[in-house]
């Protein structure tokens, strides 16, 4: 059985404040695109993994692939913080133990591309899979470090 609405008179809602009252400020560029740049390294570790255990040149490629893809990642993200930081958006605070702690990790991508584009099982065992290492680790203790220091930041200890 089907019911009909039947509208008698026109209501409008006469609350002028329509608007939030805390615009909402978003999440930084940058933030974003050092995630990706963390993952393409840490992906560049797990194939260099993969050649070591079986040494197919397929996951060398890939290695120096993702180092690349990385690098390219950390550009934009260096752009981008220039940017944020130029729009006044919500940086954390303090920013300078994490922007050290990123900047050691592109260094050591960079001189592991330089290392990965050598000829041969050398390319990546041991070098390249400590260099990856190296990366991976540099960044997961700048992020703890950083997330610590901010918490501490935000209590006001």
């Amino acid at each position: 059985m089907q019911q009909y609405a039947t509208i008698t008179e026109p209501s409008f809602t006469h609350d002028a404040d329509l608007t939030p009252a805390r615009r909402p400020r978003g999440r930084p560029i940058h933030r974003m695109l050092v995630a990706f740049s963390a993952a393409y390294f840490t992906g560049a570790l797990a194939t260099d993994l993969a050649y070591w255990q079986a040494p197919d040149v397929m996951w060398e490629r890939f290695s120096i692939w993702l180092i690349a893809a990385g690098l390219i990642m950390a550009g934009l993200a260096s752009v981008a913080y220039v940017i944020d930081f130029a729009a006044r958006r919500r940086i954390d605070r303090p920013a300078w133990p994490r922007a050290i702690g990123y900047a050691l990790a592109v260094l050591l991508a960079l001189t592991n591309a330089f290392v990965h584009s050598r000829d041969g099982y050398t390319a990546v065992v041991p070098a390249g899979l400590t260099l990856s290492a190296l990366v991976v680790i540099v960044l997961a203790l700048t992020a703890l470090g950083a997330r610590a220091l901010t918490n501490r930041h935000r209590l006001g200890v």
